[in-house]
């Protein structure tokens, strides 16, 4: 009995050690990740002047909300040591359960509801099978993208649920501050675009998990698990629960994600979503969370998701073809696993 007492606290210290180390390397990781956008804004700005606007802004803040919130429970899942490639599958199945509710005549927060409940029950679904069948991450989350991506063409019938009304398109194109003008022709002209509240709930919930992931207890474990698994089971902490945390965190910010993404289109599309999941992965990994666990930041994750956002609004501007810019995240994805690599490397 002592000698497993020594040994709890013999890991205790351990983590307590690597939770320092981590810090120091997700502080470097975040201002390189700082620099490099601001590298990318000031390129962007000089070779079109109308980067830089306030609508521009606004534009980004929007297109990079979906994303965002993919990449807060991606990182969840991927400090704890895990991976799930089902989050645009997951996405798109809460957007239609949305979208079907309302057209059946129920409230839009009903709607809504039923399509978060979706999503959770889905990363609920992943976390079982990763946690009671050992099934790999990869290869569970992977079943759960092909079956999410089947029920939501199922039940659509392939086909987009429109006519969902205005309310509906609320959340997803609303904005607070927003200023509007008449003019002398009888026209309104948008003086100020506002703050798009996706943007706002993004900014809600990521100071939300980052004060869970640094300022709860349940933080402090799903770092442990990713950190070293066995000694974080050895110092008490409940690995399957927090797993299960993590992944039902992920499938609650996909239902989320894609109640965003319909409303913002007010028609639920059952084939929205595809390869969101690499954004959501792109995002976690720009912004310095490691694919071999324990390390990750939200506020790491956000920066990562803006990369990619003005990444592909300042192509776009450019006119760069879409193909062009999923070449230049692949490379951008691939240079900041590298760079994971040689930290990892390093810090051994």
């Amino acid at each position: 009995m002592t000698e497993i007492r020594n040994e709890a606290r013999g890991n205790a210290f351990f983590l307590d050690l690597s939770a320092a180390l981590r810090q120091r390397g997700d502080l470097l990781q975040r201002l390189s990740a700082v620099a490099t956008l601001i590298a990318l804004v000031i390129a962007f700005s000089m070779v079109n002047g109308t980067f830089l606007s306030t609508n521009n802004a606004m534009t980004i803040l929007l297109q990079t909300a979906a994303i965002g919130l993919l990449g807060i429970g991606m990182t969840v899942v991927i400090i704890t040591g895990g991976i799930d490639l089902s989050v645009g599958s997951v996405l798109a199945l809460a957007g239609v359960t949305a979208g079907l509710l309302v057209k059946a005549g129920l409230p839009v927060s009903i709607g809504f509801a039923g399509g978060l409940i979706v999503g959770t029950l889905c990363g609920l679904v992943n976390g079982l099978v990763v946690t009671k069948l050992k099934i790999a991450p990869f290869i569970a989350t992977l079943g759960m993208m092909l079956i999410a991506r089947g029920i939501a063409l199922q039940i659509t019938g392939a086909s987009p649920v429109s006519g969902l009304g205005d309310e509906f398109g609320r959340l997803g194109n609303g904005a607070l501050f927003r200023i509007i003008a008449m003019q002398p022709n009888g026209f309104p002209r948008v003086v100020f675009a506002g703050i798009p509240y996706p943007a706002i709930l993004l900014i809600v919930v990521a100071v939300a998990i980052a004060y869970l992931l640094h300022r709860r207890t349940t933080g402090r474990h799903v770092y442990a698990v990713g950190s070293n698994e066995e000694a974080a089971r050895l110092s008490g902490v409940a690995v399957d629960r927090t797993k299960l945390f993590a992944y039902a965190l992920s499938g609650f910010m996909a239902g989320l994600a894609g109640i965003v993404l319909m409303s913002r289109l007010v028609t639920a599309q059952p084939s929205e979503g595809v390869m969101s999941e690499l954004d959501a992965i792109a995002a976690a990994v720009i912004g310095g969370a490691s694919l071999m666990g324990g390390v990750g930041t939200i506020s790491g994750t956000m920066i990562g998701a803006f990369i990619i956002g003005i990444l592909r609004n300042g192509l776009n501007m450019g006119g760069v073809s879409a193909f062009i810019q999923q070449i230049v995240i692949g490379f951008v994805v691939i240079g900041a696993v590298w760079v994971d690599q040689l930290r990892h490397r390093k810090g051994s």
